[in-house]
């Protein structure tokens, strides 16, 4: 059997995060904006000569090199910071397509110089180019300095009115303290002009913010028509988690197997897969923005765990199945790491495939849609 183009095995999946495809190079150079797109995402390739239905049509009228020549002086006329992508043909079953890669950018974020960074700025949201909002903008600078938003301190809430009760006592039950000198180091809070302030991460782990909350629903059947329960979690990180592990276990079903004369009664999906979902959507998910949360779903066949934002820094689904691990929130995932609830960085989805298998029950579908996990 012959083997396909890997090129073409891409085209035949569709456009997505990560490609785009036109018939011809659109003379109104919108096709910049999925180049600035691409950068500020997880890179991609614009394939020039497929039409929608991803035939491949070629470029035969075209003199190619003239219209990479073209490419790489419309790329430095529209678009800021200098984009450099690679442009270069590739020959698939005789059919000469232009393909225009660009990788994740080192100098976030890119726009189009015409209409600034605040109005010129995209990001590649499923397989289309989105503006991106001011506060994305500012994330995008952040990343680009590799500063995480639940490191920055927040000047406006007073150290001294927080109770920090439920975090002493999570270090407390692991034998160890939490002392100043540990809220330094873990960069709960940090010290400007003599005065200590807390970051974002002490403010997310103490369940401060509105947004920070789990909402658990039950649906009767298959689909979202009818409620049977539903819970709105909140408080420190920590009992937000356990509240929203408790909700789940009353609305799985218990299965018995009988080995010899015992029975055991086992949940219908394995627990410690569930669990290691739901600590991977409260670590990882995106916290600067204000106006979401978790939600946790669950039907007569899934339990879906929805986490806001896409995957983080530019990491694909494919990367993340493989065990790359990006960290989007480092202050949480490092208290995280310290109370053992993070064993090794990139492990989780691996594990949680393992436990789904030794159950003898389904793959989990993990996926990005939009904005969300």
């Amino acid at each position: 059997m012959e083997n396909k183009h890997p090129l073409l095995l891409e085209i035949e999946k569709g456009e997505s995060k990560n490609l785009e495809f036109k018939v011809q190079l659109p003379t109104s150079k919108e096709w910049v904006k999925s180049i600035i797109s691409f950068a500020n995402s997880a890179g991609g390739k614009l394939v020039i000569g497929v039409s929608d239905n991803r035939t491949l049509i070629g470029l035969q009228h075209f003199d190619l090199f003239e219209l990479m020549d073209k490419i790489s002086s419309t790329m430095h006329e529209l678009v800021a910071p200098t984009l450099l992508p690679n442009i270069y043909i590739e020959n698939i079953n005789g059919i000469e397509l232009l393909v225009i890669e660009v990788q994740r950018g080192a100098l976030l974020p890119y726009y189009l110089k015409s209409k600034g960074k605040e109005l010129g700025c995209y990001q590649r949201i499923g397989a289309t180019n989105r503006v991106v909002s001011q506060a994305q903008v500012i994330e995008l600078e952040r990343q680009r300095n590799h500063i995480s938003f639940d490191s920055l301190i927040n000047y406006e809430v007073d150290l001294s009115t927080l109770d920090l009760t439920p975090l002493q006592q999570r270090f407390a039950a692991h034998d160890k303290p939490l002392t100043p000198e540990k809220l330094l180091s873990l960069k709960l809070v940090k010290n400007d002009n003599n005065t200590l302030y807390p970051t974002h991460g002490l403010l997310i782990l103490l369940g401060f913010y509105e947004h920070v909350e789990i909402k658990c629903s039950r649906f009767k059947g298959n689909t979202m028509s009818i409620f049977l329960d539903k819970k709105e979690y909140t408080g420190d990180l920590f009992q937000q988690i356990e509240n929203a592990e408790l909700f789940i276990k009353n609305h799985l079903h218990l299965r018995a197997e009988v080995l010899g004369l015992q029975r055991t009664d086992t949940f219908e999906i394995p627990f410690p897969a569930i669990r290691e979902a739901l600590l991977n959507a409260v670590m990882h998910r995106d916290y600067s923005n204000f106006g979401r949360d978790i939600k946790i779903g669950i039907y007569d066949d899934i339990v879906n765990i929805v986490s806001p934002g896409g995957l983080p820094h530019g990491l694909t689904m494919h990367d993340a199945l493989k065990g790359r691990s990006e960290i989007r929130n480092t202050v949480i995932a490092r208290v995280f790491k310290e109370l053992d609830l993070v064993e090794q960085w990139g492990s989780g989805i691996q594990r949680i495939k393992e436990y789904c298998t030794k159950a003898n029950i389904g793959l989990p579908v993990f996926s990005e849609s939009g904005d969300f996990t």
